[in-house]
């Protein structure tokens, strides 16, 4: 049956909300739980941008929910560093907890001063920090000279089964390679003959573990509501690569999303006031094959939303699973 969770964005909300509305989310009936990791919102209308990990630790003590998170090892942080909390996180509550690793943006990554690379060398150390990353939670001491360094670490503190380490991808090709290496794939919401063509490529070239998708939407009572919340909050997020992953300030994203058409938003969010045309949506990603489908309401007041689809869409969608 799929699993139909509550993506965290700290980008968007205070920490401490978040957490409030990760356990409001579990009473309401969602499954599980999903958290970005960025050093810095896509706008300042968004706000925010809390350390996604050490909130992992209080959603996890706060709720019985699984919980995973998307990083970006290689650059803001060292493959050992992210090794050591995935263990810890994995030690003090097993099968719970999942990482998404893939190759980042610079808007999170420049702050450390060095350069940002290509997409190839970031691929490429990435790979390297996914294999450090696995040598480490195996309980190996790793010695590491390539695109990242890494000398005699060992980890003390592992947790019996090391937890998935999931692919992060948006395009066929990246989710192709990432069935060398991954635990399972994630992608975001798009056209669903795409969405086919990367789950396709991913099983096709081996690739094993479960399936996430991560669905932005907006919602309210009210559709021009749900129109203006998306808009406001969501159209910096409207480009395709490279750019989304290569403007490095905040404020960039606020100047070229100046003009941004609302039609360009309406094709990265699900918006709409009809609950049963979220269902529809949310069905259809489903019937694709994917086992978690992780809803991120893009407005930044949860608890309507929550309290809407916990009553409405979820059961909906357990019950057609079900027949």
């Amino acid at each position: 049956m799929t699993v139909y969770g509550i993506h965290a964005s700290h980008e968007q909300i205070h920490p401490a909300e978040l957490l409030a509305a990760v356990v409001h989310a579990e009473r309401a009936g969602f499954d599980a739980a999903m958290s970005s990791d960025h050093f810095s919102p896509w706008s300042a209308r968004q706000g925010q941008s809390g350390f996604a990990w050490s909130w992992l630790g209080a959603a996890l003590q706060a709720t019985d929910l699984p919980l995973g998170v998307v990083n970006a090892p290689g650059q803001r942080y060292h493959p050992a560093i992210i090794a050591q909390a995935i263990g810890t996180l994995g030690a003090m509550y097993p099968g719970r907890f999942w990482a998404a690793l893939g190759t980042g943006e610079a808007s999170n990554e420049h702050i450390t001063g060095q350069t940002w690379p290509r997409k190839e060398i970031r691929t490429a150390r990435l790979r390297e920090c996914v294999d450090v990353i696995r040598a480490l939670l195996a309980g190996e001491e790793v010695s590491h000279d390539g695109l990242v360094t890494v000398d005699r670490a060992r980890l003390w503190t592992r947790p019996e089964q090391p937890p998935a380490l999931v692919g992060a991808a948006v395009s066929v090709p990246t989710a192709r390679w990432c069935a060398e290496w991954a635990d399972g794939l994630i992608t975001v919401n798009a056209p669903v003959p795409h969405l086919r063509q990367m789950i396709d490529a991913y099983r096709e070239a081996g690739g094993r573990g479960k399936l996430h998708l991560q669905v932005h939407l907006s919602w309210t009572p009210d559709q021009a509501e749900a129109e203006r919340l998306a808009y406001e909050q969501w159209r910096s997020n409207v480009f395709a690569p490279p750019v989304c992953w290569d403007l490095e300030m905040t404020e960039h994203f606020d100047v070229v999303s100046e003009d941004v058409p609302a039609e360009k938003v309406a094709e990265v969010v699900n918006i709409s006031a009809d609950l049963g045309r979220h269902t529809a949506w949310l069905q259809e990603y489903a019937e694709l094959g994917f086992d978690e489908i992780y809803l991120h309401h893009v407005g930044q007041r949860l608890e309507p939303f929550i309290d809407a689809f916990g009553a409405e869409v979820l059961p909906k969608l357990r019950t057609a699973t079900a027949g």
